[in-house]
């Protein structure tokens, strides 16, 4: 096999559906890894939707990255989520205010 094949398997969605974790069941597409729950198979189009719902509404209050990618990790699955959150998280107005008030770490 190629580096650069090899290299593109590395993708985690490439990975994932390479060891077969993807399923349908009536019409949804779901990821499963070892030992866990499926997890619905989140369209580009609704994962702005996800990162709010995990993070800025009102019942969540703005929590962790840690506790928000518990959320998610038990939620929803798509490639390269956590970065996304991540990214999500530390771009955050709201945290980022609060957290220079208390002298936290953004997220």
């Amino acid at each position: 096999m190629s580096p650069e094949l090899e290299s593109q398997l590395e993708e985690p969605w490439l990975r994932a559906y390479k060891d077969n974790n993807f399923f349908l069941v009536d019409g949804l597409l779901y990821h499963r890894e070892k030992h866990t729950s499926a997890l619905t198979v989140v369209d580009r189009d609704h994962i702005s939707l996800i990162l709010q719902e995990c993070h800025d509404y009102p019942y969540m209050g703005h929590m962790s990255e840690d506790r928000n990618k518990e959320w998610v990790a038990s939620t929803a699955w798509w490639a390269k989520w956590e970065q996304q959150l991540s990214e999500y998280i530390n771009t955050c107005e709201r945290c980022q205010k609060e957290n220079r008030k208390h002298g936290k770490k953004y997220g």
